[in-house]
């Protein structure tokens, strides 16, 4: 497993050329275009745009590996709270996310076995019994919209054949990025997730290192 001495990296000032992927319909494209506009700052720019009011250090940013890493990959400093997408030149996109409460958070490698737009959400079995009161009236699902937990993107994170539950998504509380308020997933601010959404392809492999020893990044 990889620790922090292993992904040291250092800020370039560009952005990435996407890498396409597949969708996964759960509303028309008409109004996933109207719920994108509707999280999507006016005026939008990744690299400046924060009327969450997050540390800057969380906006999408370009930087630089000290080791090659498999292009197309990505890695989750759980330390650091950074999410890096490998490029193909062995650079890095950079994102700020929030990791998960406590012992929630579940280190380890995955594969990315599917992708959404704006997708339904359902609380797993563990989730309504730890907390009822909250999301047992949603035990049928909730369907894809700018309230859903799993806002406006979704990977979904395999180990082999089955489906662990993990995700990696939007949030509708982007004030979180930067800290531990998930219950297992990694969450990103939905304006980022739309804008790596199309760069990350289904097979895709996603690191997620270990809260107490993870990769970290300077600036």
């Amino acid at each position: 497993m990889l620790t922090r001495r292993h992904f040291v990296a250092t800020t370039l000032a560009m952005f990435s050329p996407p890498i396409l992927g597949n969708g996964i319909a759960h509303a028309s494209p008409d109004q996933w275009a109207e719920w994108d506009a509707l999280v999507t700052p006016a005026g939008y720019d990744p690299a400046t745009s924060n009327p969450w009011g997050l540390h800057p250090r969380f906006l999408p940013v370009r930087v630089e590996t000290n080791r090659a890493l498999k292009p197309g990959d990505l890695h989750v400093d759980a330390v650091a709270r950074y999410l890096y997408h490998i490029q193909p030149d062995g650079s890095a996109m950079r994102y700020g996310v929030a990791i998960a409460r406590g012992d929630l958070y579940l280190p380890g490698t995955f594969s990315i076995r599917r992708k959404a737009k704006w997708p339904r959400w359902t609380p797993t079995a563990n989730m309504i019994r730890r907390d009822p009161d909250l999301y047992a009236q949603h035990a049928g699902g909730m369907p894809g919209g700018p309230d859903n937990p799993l806002g406006s993107r979704a990977f979904y994170l395999y180990k082999g054949s089955r489906d662990t539950y993990l995700r990696i998504h939007g949030t509708p509380h982007p004030r979180s990025i930067g800290g531990r308020a998930s219950s297992g997933c990694v969450r990103m601010a939905m304006p980022h997730i739309i804008g790596l959404y199309e760069q990350v392809e289904t097979g895709a492999t996603a690191h997620l290192y270990p809260a107490e020893d993870g990769v970290t990044a300077v600036s």
